[in-house]
C-alpha cells in the first residue's frame, strides 16, 4: 500500500481559547504555534499533527495521509485518478502551510476532505508537554486514528478506502446501540496500529466520531483522566476496553462536541498472520456513558 499514516488533522472551531487550554493543559499536546485565527499542535517530532482553525463548523474538515515516497504519493494518485475521482495537486503555498513536500488533494465518497502527501517537516527541537510524563505513540504509526461517521454504506467507503487507496481491512463491528438503531462499523489499517481508519453508519451530525490519541504509559491515561475530572471538561465514555483493538482509554468531549479517546496498549497488526472477524459489541467491558453533572443545589 502507498498510504502510510494519519500524518495530521485540521480541525474547524468556534472556540479557539477552549481548544487552546483542552489542547496542552488536559490532552498534553504541545502548542507550537498561535495566532487569532490559528492553534498548532504538536505530538513528537513532527512540526504539527493537529491544527485548529477559527470557523464554524466544529468538525474535522481536513486530513492529511502519508506516503512514505513521492512515487508513492503519484501511484496513489494515480489510482485515484483511474477510478474516477477528481484530484487536484495542491499549491506550493499550500504544501508549505501543510508542512510538507507535495500534497493533492481529493474527497472521500462521503465529502470528506483529504490531502495525501509525501515529505512532511520534522523539527530538532524536542517534543514538550505541560503535563505528558510519557510520550504518545506516534512515529510509523502516524497521529493515531480517526473514526468516521459515512453517510453512504458500508460497502462504498470499503471500496473507496481498501480498493482504492489500499488499506487493509482489520475487523468489522456491528451493535444495535438503542431500538432499531444499529452501528455498522469496519476498521482498516495502513500500518502496524490496529485501525487507522475506522467508519460507521450511525446517527451522528458531524463528519467525526472520535479522534483517537494513544500514550505509552497506562499511568499516563489514568493521569489524563484526572485532569480531565477535575477540569470539569464533560466525558463521553468511562475508562473501558475494545474487543478487538483492545485499547484501554476513555473518551473526552472535544470544545467542538465531538470525542477525543485517550488510549493506551492498542493492538498491533501482523499482516503475515491476521486473520478478519466480526465482533457484536464496541466494548469488551466499561466505555459507559459518562453520568450527567449533578443539579446544582
Amino acid at each position: 500500500m502507498s498510504i502510510s499514516q494519519l500524518g495530521y488533522i485540521y480541525i474547524q472551531a468556534s472556540d479557539l481559547a477552549a481548544w487552546e487550554t483542552f489542547g496542552a493543559d488536559v490532552m498534553g499536546l504541545q502548542l507550537a504555534a498561535r495566532d487569532k485565527d490559528r492553534l498548532v499542535f504538536r505530538m513528537d517530532q513532527y512540526a504539527q499533527r493537529i491544527v485548529v482553525v477559527k470557523g464554524p463548523a466544529d468538525d474535522v474538515y481536513i486530513s492529511g495521509w502519508e506516503t512514505e515516497t513521492e512515487q508513492g504519493l503519484l501511484d496513489t494518485v494515480a489510482r485515484l485518478k483511474a477510478a474516477g475521482v477528481g484530484v487536484e495537486e495542491g499549491s506550493k503555498e499550500l504544501a508549505a502551510e501543510r508542512r510538507v513536500e507535495r500534497l493533492f488533494c481529493c474527497n472521500d465518497p462521503d465529502g470528506n476532505r483529504l490531502e495525501i502527501y509525501c515529505g512532511p517537516t520534522l523539527t530538532d527541537e524536542p517534543f514538550r508537554s505541560k503535563v505528558l510524563r510519557s510520550s504518545f505513540v506516534t512515529g510509523e504509526q502516524g497521529l493515531g486514528h480517526c473514526f468516521l461517521i459515512s453517510k453512504k454504506d458500508r460497502k462504498t467507503t470499503l471500496d473507496f478506502y481498501v480498493g482504492v487507496l489500499g488499506f487493509k481491512l482489520s475487523d468489522y463491528i456491528r451493535q444495535e446501540i438503542a431500538p432499531g438503531i444499529v452501528a455498522d462499523a469496519a476498521f482498516l489499517h495502513c500500518n502496524g496500529r490496529h485501525h487507522t481508519l475506522a467508519a460507521a453508519v450511525m446517527p451522528v451530525p458531524k463528519r467525526i466520531h472520535h479522534l483517537m490519541i494513544e500514550v505509552a504509559d497506562l499511568a499516563d491515561v489514568g493521569r489524563a483522566y484526572d485532569r480531565v475530572n477535575d477540569a470539569g471538561v464533560p466525558l463521553e465514555m468511562t475508562l473501558g476496553m475494545h474487543p478487538n483493538d483492545k485499547m484501554f482509554s476513555f473518551y473526552v468531549r472535544t470544545p467542538s462536541g465531538f470525542a477525543i479517546e485517550y488510549g493506551f496498549g492498542g493492538l498491533q497488526v501482523d499482516d503475515a498472520t491476521w486473520s478478519v472477524k466480526s465482533f457484536d459489541k464496541l466494548s469488551e467491558w466499561g466505555h459507559r456513558p459518562a453520568a450527567p453533572p449533578a443539579p446544582a443545589a
